[in-house]
């Protein structure tokens, strides 16, 4: 097992990125030992890895991670970096290597605080390992101040610091940023090589493996998800129902109720597992007493916990509604493939007698537009429209056709 055995349908990018790390690994050897640097290195200090979302972009940043950090004695007689088994990849996979900071955030943003402790951090030496690595998944999610100090660092890097950053497309960072980054972009995994990997790792059913990758069309993550989450198959259904109850006012109202209702328990959920035990810690840190008053001065450490909590919660609730959406443009996507008579394979064959229904009952012209309301549903609440105002508009135009 190598650490680019998660990257599941991209041999092109992992190629590109074992060559690079096999460069890293000779020019951290060459330096030590006092040798001249090889001029073509295919290694850098920047990477920027983009594709559609669950293509693996976190994944094969990861897996470059540990393969930078490897200390396989393979190496000296020519093995490539990244045997997945020795300290420096299995630390850096599991998330435990004291060089390696990956950056992920349930929150809408990432800050300029956050960023600029990021900056300090890539200024230092490694303290066990290799390289400096930053792995930052959410890299799309940078307001533009935070893109601002990460631009500095990026342009001044230290000696054995390597950026990598993860976002949907090109257009999700400054122009400034990428244009000092190699770029690396991934595709969509095909169904097949997904359910595979629900098969072998997870160790999922076959029949639900397959069922699950094709219902996600490729998603790695939600695919996981899908398969082994009961939950999840629950809401995936419900979400399907959706365009069958639609056929009168009351139901538009009632359905979109109901998807804000979901989204809000999910969001719920996360704040109960995690918001309690996070306050309790914080005040534990800062002197207080279970059941009594807290220090004087620590009233603004707690506002700002329940300020980030707050804000995770929406973003919960967002990314609730946006998988609910998701779900609902692949639906049409199958009517309008049955109505065009296309022979791409259908995702929601489960839902067959649904799609058939509405494949009859409709017009090519009409489908589209229902696609495009569901893309204004997702476009409104990117623009801070209250939920369920947003959906309440979606399926009235769903009804409407």
């Amino acid at each position: 097992m190598t650490v680019w055995d998660d990257l599941v349908g991209q041999t092109r990018v992992q190629e590109q990125l074992a060559a690079a790390a096999k460069d890293a690994d000779a020019l951290v050897t060459a330096v030590s030992a006092g040798k001249p640097l090889d001029q073509g290195s295919k290694m850098t200090h920047a990477w920027l890895f983009t594709g559609p979302p669950g293509s693996g972009r976190s994944t094969a940043a990861r897996a470059f991670a540990a393969a930078l950090q490897c200390t396989s004695p393979d190496r000296a007689l020519g093995g490539a970096p990244g045997c997945g088994f020795c300290d420096g990849c299995h630390t850096s996979l599991i998330g435990t290597h004291a060089d390696v900071q990956v950056i992920r955030t349930d929150l809408l943003s990432i800050g300029v605080k956050e960023t600029r402790d990021l900056v300090r951090r890539a200024q230092l030496s490694p303290a066990v390992g290799r390289w400096q690595v930053i792995v930052m998944e959410d890299a799309d999610r940078l307001t533009e101040g935070a893109g601002n100090v990460l631009l500095k660092a990026v342009e001044e890097p230290a000696p054995r610091t390597v950026w990598m950053l993860c976002t949907p497309s090109l257009e999700d960072v400054l122009p400034t940023i990428r244009s000092r980054c190699r770029h690396l972009t991934l595709s969509t995994p095909p169904v097949e090589a997904v359910a595979d990997v629900l098969i072998r790792r997870d160790g999922v059913d076959p029949e639900r493996a397959h069922s699950a990758a094709r219902a996600t069309q490729g998603h790695i993550g939600r695919a996981r998800r899908l398969a082994t989450d009961e939950r999840a198959r629950a809401r995936r259904a419900a979400v399907l129902k959706v365009p069958l109850r639609v056929a009168d006012v009351g139901g538009c109202l009632k359905a979109a109720q109901e998807l804000i209702d979901t989204a809000t328990d999910d969001a719920k959920q996360m704040a109960e597992e995690v918001d309690v035990k996070e306050t309790e810690d914080l005040k534990a840190a800062l002197g207080g007493v279970a059941g009594g008053r807290m220090p004087r001065g620590t009233a603004g450490a707690m506002k700002e916990l329940e300020d980030k909590q707050k804000r995770r919660k929406t973003r919960t609730q967002r990314d609730s509604l946006d998988l609910a959406l998701t779900e609902l443009t692949g639906f049409y996507r199958d009517v309008l493939a049955l109505q065009l008579g296309s022979r791409i394979a259908i995702a929601n064959v489960d839902v067959q007698d649904a799609l058939d229904r509405i494949a009859e009952s409709s017009t090519p012209a009409g489908t589209l537009r229902r696609i495009e309301s569901v893309i204004a549903c997702r476009d409104a609440m990117d623009r801070n429209v209250a939920p369920l105002l947003a959906v309440e508009a979606m399926t009235m135009a769903l009804r409407a056709g």
